[in-house]
């Protein structure tokens, strides 16, 4: 019999179910939205309640349209929207408070506060992160402080966990509660040298650890679906956060392998192997997964404003009706015009770090049209980008040969040959292009045998556009020289507050 196996992909906006069959090909796919919660200015919040019905909602409609036999499917895997966090009575089941989103800002005096006590440095060096709200371990604090939690974490009473975890607990038999090395990573509590929790970030956000899950290996069988949810126990056998799994399911199994996910902003990430790579470039270290105990670290890097950019162009602006449009735009010019556009709607990430940048679009004249324009922003995602790869070779000492893209901007034709262009290295785009799903069903089918080893995964990931660099050396440096100019330019626009 075909044997299938599902991912569980749980996103900030929605929850997917994605089926794929031997070939990793995707079966059938569904996915529901759930309501943003903004109960005040910077706040992000979530029902946990609705994203584990639209979960739950998900997987058994992408049974039902796939017609795929349960008794077919050999395992789940589960991949989640990271930094989001959630704190339940370990008795009842029940969130004590909505999921505060990774997006939230209202722990930045929290962390002032760490950075205030002399921590920043031990956070860099133990945790890999920059310290910041956006990580989980100052939400759980936060938590534990306005609720008045303590005693009862203390007693063992509640449990913390990111959106894996609380999926995990609900959809295992037993209620297991367990995160990934992937997810805990990115708590601003765990030692990702020692693969433990760190005693003086705990004591500093006074976190005991009876509260905290048990963390497991990234591919291996947790528990059994309850078979109420699709009548049949089922292994669940993997856990990982989504850009973690998108690495995996770009088959990045070899250090100094890449991949760039081009959405609203670009998640850029690199196999370091198995030693944690230090960056001198304000990238974060991280874990990339674990697997038979085996820790396999990356590096990874934010573009704030990348897709974005294109949506600018088409709400705001009213250029372009549909982001398609940009492509047939773009070719119709043999070059920028000398235009350059800096996104930096939100300031500028790294490797640069100046959050009082501002949007800047640079080198108009009169000749200047509605087409240079739009070739500018297509042009900044990938100059965005190029810059993280750049960061990240100097920090590994390797010069980049290939990078795997994937997300929706990766469609673009003209932006993935210009990425290909101005990096000098060859752009690759997989046949499937979801693979954060991807790489959560091939880690649960490696635990359970579908694919008997990672040798047999690289053989399946198939090419759908493989494109060379076609820019001559000296246009290259010239068009980069011109980005960096432009990007100086954009620097320190506001006031410092």
């Amino acid at each position: 019999m075909e044997k299938y196996v599902i991912a569980l992909d749980q996103g900030t906006t929605s929850s997917r179910a994605v089926i794929f069959d031997q070939q990793a090909r995707v079966v059938a796919m569904k996915s529901f939205e759930f309501e943003q919660i903004y109960p005040q200015p910077g706040w992000v919040e979530h029902d946990p309640a609705a994203i584990l019905t639209s979960q739950i909602d998900a997987l058994r409609e992408a049974v039902r349209i796939s017609g795929v036999p349960v008794e077919a499917i050999a395992a789940i895997g589960i991949t989640n929207q990271r930094e989001t966090t959630i704190l339940w009575d370990r008795e009842t089941g029940r969130p004590v408070y909505n999921a505060i989103v990774w997006q939230c800002r209202r722990t930045a005096p929290i962390v002032k506060r760490l950075c205030d006590e002399g921590l920043e440095a031990h956070i860099r060096r133990t945790t890999g992160l920059v310290p910041d709200a956006y990580f989980s371990g100052t939400k759980l604090c936060w938590l534990l402080d306005t609720l008045g939690l303590r005693e009862r974490a203390e007693r063992g009473e509640l449990c913390f966990g990111t959106m894996d975890s609380y999926l995990a607990w609900n959809l295992v038999s037993g209620r297991p509660h367990v995160t990934d090395a992937t997810n805990a990573s990115r708590t601003m509590l765990y030692d990702i040298h020692k693969n433990d929790w760190d005693e003086t970030l705990l004591k500093a956000m006074d976190i005991p650890r009876a509260v905290l899950p048990k963390v497991v290996d990234s591919s291996g069988v947790i528990g059994m679906l309850d078979p109420e949810i699709l009548g049949r126990a089922i292994p669940v056998a993997a856990l990982a956060g989504d850009q973690h799994s998108a690495l995996f399911g770009q088959g990045c199994f070899e250090p100094g392998m890449m991949k760039n996910t081009y959405g609203t902003g670009c998640f850029l990430l690199m196999n370091t192997g198995d030693e944690p790579a230090q960056s001198q470039n304000g990238l974060v270290t991280t874990i990339a997964w674990r697997i038979g105990g085996k820790t396999t670290y990356a590096l990874e890097g934010s573009v704030f404003v990348g897709g974005a950019a294109i949506q600018w162009l088409r709400d705001e602006m009213k250029l372009i009706t549909r982001a398609s449009e940009t492509e047939v735009v773009a070719q119709s010019l043999p070059d920028n015009g000398g235009v350059y556009m800096v996104p930096t709607f939100t300031g500028l990430g790294a490797p640069y770090w100046d959050m009082y940048s501002r949007g800047t679009i640079i080198g108009l004249t009169r000749g200047t049209g509605r087409a240079h324009i739009i070739r500018a922003a297509l042009e900044s995602i990938a100059y965005q980008s190029a810059d993280l790869v750049f960061a990240m070779a100097s920090d590994c000492g390797r010069k980049p040969l290939e990078l795997r893209v994937d997300g929706g901007a990766s469609a673009n034709q003209f932006l993935m040959q210009f990425q290909a262009d101005i990096l000098g290295c060859k752009v690759v785009r997989p046949a499937v292009i979801e693979t954060t799903a991807l790489g959560a069903a091939l880690m649960a089918g490696l635990a359970v045998g579908v694919w008997k080893d990672m040798d047999e995964i690289r053989r399946i990931w198939a090419v759908d556009l493989s494109l060379t660099p076609q820019m001559d050396e000296a246009t290259r440096q010239s068009v980069l020289a011109g980005w960096h100019k432009a990007v100086s330019r954009s620097m320190h626009w506001i006031e410092e507050q």
